[in-house]
Formats: C-alpha cells, structure tokens, sequence
C-alpha cells in the first residue's frame, strides 16, 4: 500500500443512537485496519456517534445530526435557522444525551424521514447535504468516500458534483430496515435509492449472497457489486482455547446478538426447553445445559423479550438461564469464556453475522441457520453447522448432539478458531477493501 499512502478517504458511518451496532463496531474496526497499513482514513459519523466496544477512532463532529434531521423534517422554521443553532444542536455530547431518552418514530413517521433523506439536496435535510460537502470540499479534501449504507446516500449525487470523486458504498442489512417502511414511503425509498445508484462507483457487500439479492432487490447492476470478507480484530482472541472437549462441568449454549425477533431469540428459547426436555428423558444423571443470553434491548423489543423469558420459566427453567443484557468488550470476552456453543437462529437471512465470527475467533462453534451470509461462513471456516431455518426441533436435535458429541465440538472450535485468525481478521479485510477502493481511485 506504500505507493498509495498519499490518497484520503473519509468513511461516512452511522451511528445508533447508543445501542451496540454491528455496522458501527464494523466500520470502526476496518477503518483502524486501513490505517495501520497507512492509509489516511477519516471516519466520520452520522445522525448520533457512534458506540463501540473497541476503541472508538471516529471524528468528534456529527453530520446529518439526529436532532438536526429530525425537526428539519417536522418544522420548517430549522430548515433555515442560522448555522451557531446547528452547531448546538449537533454537538455529540448532546445527541448521545437525547437519543438514550428517545423513543423510536413511528413507521409512518421514518417512513417520511427516509424519503426526505434519500432525496438529499432535494430532501428537507438540503441545509445538512451542503454543510457535509462544504467541509468534505474544503477541510477533508478525500480522493475517495466510503458510505456504511445507501440510506444515508442522498448526499451522494451532490458530493460527486461538488468534489469530482468517487463514492463506494457497503451495504450491512439496508433490505432489513427498508422492509419495516409501510408504503408507499417503501417504494419512494427504493426508487430515490435506484437514482441514487447511478452515482454510485461500487457497492461493498460480505457474502456473495447479499451480493446477488441486493442487485436484485434496488435493480441495481450485478457487475457493480464486489465482495470482501467479513472481519474482525482478533488481538484480544488470541490466548482463548476452544472449550475443552469433555463434559466435566456443566456446559452452556450461548446467544449474543439484539433481543429481537428477528434474531430468532424466541426459535432458541423453544429449541432450549426442547433439548433439556431430552437431556431429562435420559434420566437423573443426564448433563444439565444452562442458556446464557446477551445483547442490546431495546424498548420496542421489551415485551416480546420478556414473553421469551417467562416461557423459559414456565416451563421449569428459571434456574437454568441468564439474562446478562447489553455486554461492555470485558463482558464479551468473558461471556465467550464462558460457553460452549452459540446459537443466533435468525429469521431473517444475515447479510453477514459478525457474533458468528466473534464466537469461532473465541473457539466456540457456532450452530447458525442455512440461509443468508451463514452458509458460505461455515463453508469456508468450518466452525460450526447449519440448521433448518425457523425449525426449534432441529436445532433442539443439533444442540444436543454437539453437546454430547464433546470431541467434535472440539474439533469444530479448533477449525473456526483458525480459520478466522488467518483468513478473517481485519487485516485481511481492509487488504480486500482497500483492492477494490483502487479500482476507483485515479
């Protein structure tokens, strides 16, 4: 990368409004990787900071600032309000303050905003569209701009004229949040996105599965799609064994992801009063599986988490589950520590699943639907096996051979294990990224 050491790209992530978020702990951790083999890479947020377990090496400024955005789309009177309002209004301290006590728009509501978004220069949010090109153009100066998703693309057309540089764009789950829209806000928001494309040098996707359906589903051109492996930092993994191969203890499955119910949680918690209805039909001296539970709850998902909750204790397991709520990077690695396999049973089909490789890195296999990003992930890594998408039964069956079959899970988190370290860490990653930025860079 020597030669190219001169050329700078700011990378536009998205914060979410201080949940844990895949894309952000993503995004930061590829754009620290880029830098270490010396690149100059800005990362800078959008709508809230951004929160990460690992260092956070965004900017200290905020674009298109939540609060900003908001009553941009609500009152007109702040689409024109002098900029010393807005540089209040954005101020970080302040965004995080505000976005811990919101409550979520309603679908109508986001639906509008989206829209508006999208239309970028066009939008209500037109204000934010040039206060980000005037400091691109004038502060930053990049060679190149890399976006975390197209939903915050509706700058694109204008940066592209402005600056005269390429924009590239990762896509992380933006079908996920588009199909929450009601219409017709839904089709106004694809079709500004498939506007917006045609400004667009490349998409980024991690599985060649997003790959294909995201070409399908904006109508986008498949030849403008590339893909890179997911990665991680694996430096705080490496001293982790894979749990031992015995039964000596009592053992755990795991679930590490947001309590929601398109992560399958509810799919797990039947599979679990499944598989210790199995372990008890074996008899007094059958193992005795405990379920931990970690992840980001949010107040939209609270009742539907504790309808899982109450289920376990109905059916006789208050004992024999934990709920460890939203983990800080020490409680991570300690809840990796302390189980023997992980189940995340989505729904919907996973663009790219980095607890999955979180787990592996940790030496614990991973037992994942067949669908989405998960089954080209356990191809090439071999840490873990695949179930029957939305089947409880299936996975009860896989969770219980596993945890009897003990060298085979051994086995399995020894493979995984290696195999992110060498071929998924996040050097590897920006390697991969940073081949395709040179595609656009003149």
């Amino acid at each position: 990368m020597s030669e190219d050491r001169k050329k700078r790209i700011v990378y536009l992530t998205a914060g979410a409004g201080g949940m844990y978020c895949g894309s952000c702990m993503h995004d930061n951790t590829l754009v620290r990787a880029l830098i270490q083999h010396g690149l100059d890479v800005q990362l800078v947020p959008t709508y809230t900071p951004i929160r990460t377990d690992e260092n956070d090496i965004s900017a200290d400024q905020v674009f298109f600032g939540g609060i900003n955005v908001y009553l941009q789309q609500k009152i007109p009177l702040f689409r024109y309000v002098p900029r010393v309002l807005d540089r209040f209004l954005d101020r970080p301290g302040l965004i995080r303050r505000v976005s811990s006590r919101a409550t979520n728009l309603s679908p109508r509501e986001l639906g509008k905003l989206t829209v508006s978004m999208l239309k970028g220069e066009h939008g209500f949010q037109r204000k934010e569209v040039k206060r980000l090109s005037d400091w691109l153009k004038h502060s930053a100066q990049p060679d190149l701009i890399a976006l975390t998703n197209i939903l915050i693309g509706g700058c694109i057309p204008t940066l592209k004229r402005v600056l005269q540089v390429p924009a590239v764009v990762c896509l992380q789950g933006d079908d996920v949040f588009l199909e929450t829209l009601p219409e017709p806000y839904k089709a106004q928001a694809l079709q500004e996105i498939q506007r917006v494309a045609e400004d667009v040098a490349g998409f980024i996707t991690h599985s060649q599965y997003y790959a294909d359906f995201m070409s399908h589903y904006l109508s986008i051109p498949r030849e403008k799609f590339h893909v890179t492996p997911l990665g991680m930092d694996v430096t705080d993994y490496q001293d982790f064994a894979p749990p031992r191969a015995s039964g000596e203890r009592e053992l755990a499955v795991g679930y590490f992801a947001r309590l929601a119910p398109e992560k399958g949680l509810h799919v797990l918690v039947d599979a679990f009063i499944e598989l210790r209805r199995i372990e008890k039909s074996r008899g007094e001296s059958a193992r005795r599986t405990k379920l931990l539970i970690a992840g980001w709850l949010g107040e939209n998902d609270r009742e539907y988490a504790e309808a899982q909750f109450a289920k376990l204790r109905q059916a006789g397991l208050a004992d024999d589950f934990e709920h460890l709520g939203s983990v800080d990077r020490e409680g991570k690695l300690k809840f990796f520590q302390s189980i023997d396999l992980l189940a995340v049973p989505t729904i919907y089909h996973e663009p790219k699943g980095l607890f999955a490789l979180e787990a592996m890195a940790a030496g614990v296999p991973v037992l994942l639907p067949a669908h989405g990003a998960f089954p080209e992930m356990i191809s090439e890594t071999q840490g873990g096996l695949l179930t029957e998408p939305g089947s409880a039964r299936d996975l009860a069956e896989k969770l219980d051979h596993l945890l009897t079959d003990h060298p085979q899970r051994h086995a399995l988190g020894q493979t995984g294990q290696r195999a992110v370290h060498v071929r998924r860490n996040s050097a590897a990653m920006a390697e991969a990224t940073w081949r395709i930025f040179q595609m656009f860079l003149k």
